[in-house]
This record gives C-alpha cells, sequence and structure tokens, in this order.
C-alpha cells in the first residue's frame, strides 16, 4: 500500500531524516524497514541536484522519498517535485493560507498554481501524462506544526484540500513560545496537547519527529495516537551508537 493511501486511512507509518547527502546512508537506512526517509533541504547541506539522487536512491529501496522543503516556496516546491520526489514536508505552516500556498506549489492548475515543466519526475517528456494523474491522486503535502499560531490555527490548517498530514516540529515549536530546546516545558506540553486533541478528533494523521533514537519514544508516540513518525534522523543514529560503545571500552 502506498504511503498516500496509508495517510488516507490513517494508518501508521514510520520513516526517518536524512541531512548526510550519500546514497550509501540510503541503503544503510533502508535495510531498517523505514515506511519513508524524508530528505532535509531545510538543516543541511544537501543541494537540488544532490536531493535528486537521493530521491532516485530512496526510491529504489521501495520507500517513499519526501524533501523537507527549505521554506513554503512556490519555487523550491515545484523543483524537488520536478526532480521525482513523492511529497513535500513544509515548514512554518501557521495558517490556512499557508497550507493552501503549500497545496498550490505541488498541484498543478486548476488544483493548484505550480508551473509545468518536464524533467524526471515526468520520465523526461513521455511520462507527462502518467505524471499528471499521479500528481492528481498520489502525491503528498505535510503541515510542519512548529509555531506557536499553527497550534491556533490547527482546525484550519487540517481543513484545507491536499494538506495530507501533519508533523510537529518540537524544537522550533519550543522556540516560538520562547523557550527553545525545553522540550519538557508545560507550556510546550500544553500546545502538542492541543494538536493531539484536534487531528485526532479529527481522524486526521498526526506526526511528530522524534528527534532521539529512542524506540521506547517512538511507542510513547504510537500509543497516544500519533500515525505520522519521523525516527530520529541519520546522524544521531550513528553517533549514539558510536558514543555508546566507545564508552562501553572505555569504562570497561
Amino acid at each position: 500500500m502506498s504511503l498516500k493511501k496509508k495517510l488516507n486511512r490513517n494508518r501508521l507509518t514510520i520513516g526517518s531524516w536524512v541531512t548526510i547527502g550519500h546514497t550509501s546512508i540510503i541503503e544503510i537506512m533502508a535495510t531498517a524497514g523505514f515506511d519513508w526517509l524524508t530528505i532535509d533541504m531545510e538543516h543541511s547541506a544537501i543541494t537540488l541536484d544532490k536531493a535528486q539522487g537521493l530521491i532516485l536512491a530512496i526510491q529504489s529501496k521501495g520507500m517513499a522519498a519526501l524533501v523537507r522543503v527549505g521554506k513554503n516556496d512556490e519555487l523550491i516546491i515545484k523543483q524537488v517535485m520536478d526532480a521525482g520526489a513523492d511529497g513535500v514536508i513544509v515548514p512554518m505552516v501557521c495558517s490556512k493560507d499557508d497550507a493552501k500556498r503549500a497545496v498550490a506549489s505541488v498541484k498543478y492548475p486548476p488544483f493548484g498554481k505550480r508551473g509545468v515543466g518536464l524533467a524526471r519526475a515526468q520520465n523526461y517528456g513521455i511520462g507527462f501524462d502518467e505524471y499528471k494523474e499521479w500528481l492528481n491522486n498520489d502525491s503528498i503535502v505535510i503541515a510542519q506544526i512548529e509555531h506557536k499560531d499553527a497550534v491556533e490555527n490547527i482546525e484550519d490548517i487540517i481543513s484545507v484540500d491536499g494538506i495530507d498530514g501533519t508533523i510537529i516540529g518540537p524544537y522550533d515549536l519550543s522556540a516560538s513560545l520562547g523557550i527553545p530546546g525545553e522540550l519538557n516545558n508545560t507550556l510546550l506540553t500544553e500546545a502538542i496537547n492541543r494538536v493531539e486533541k484536534v487531528c485526532i478528533n479529527a481522524n486526521f494523521p498526526l506526526g511528530y519527529h522524534v528527534i532521539k533514537p529512542s524506540h521506547e519514544e517512538v511507542q510513547e508516540k504510537v500509543d497516544l495516537g500519533y500515525t505520522f513518525i519521523g525516527f530520529s534522523l541519520d546522524f544521531f543514529f550513528i553517533g549514539e551508537k558510536v558514543r555508546e560503545e566507545m564508552e562501553k571500552l572505555k569504562n570497561g
């Protein structure tokens, strides 16, 4: 079943974040059984050219290839979709208008405003009709909820046709509340609880990026009703393991 269909049915999917721009990272992470991987073009040095190769690598391993774009920008979104991404995670979606802008940047008219080009996504010119049908039925737009305004406007955001799910970014959300990095602060907990309540009551895909590579924390989110979970990221998985094993050696 495709990621789009799982989102439509609010089924649990677990993915992860890619910040190291090498296909070997994709091949290694693919062995873990993720449903999707997100290429981070907001907080990494991954360029558009590099991202296209990573998209191909992810899809070749049977996973959905998402891109977390740097901003809610028509040009950036159009470029990663033309590179063949299955969808985008759009940062700082804070209002209904922001959500509409994100969807319009992914979809062709009359559903959106995306310019029509021929690239990898359209099979370099010979697959445009097939891509147009795929775009209408299977492309994915995830709204990143990472600002206090998004929390306030969460009902409006998830009401926008074409928004397929949400994902809470805890660090930026905490920063917008004036408590950057204080993930156990009551202000952040209350904001997250509001997003949880609205999405769960609406049976709308509720997502969260669990930063720590801890399966216990992921399970906690699953038990709370989250269905679109980003499980840590490449350098945390590598770093945690190497530090853990070296610590054992040093103290053994």
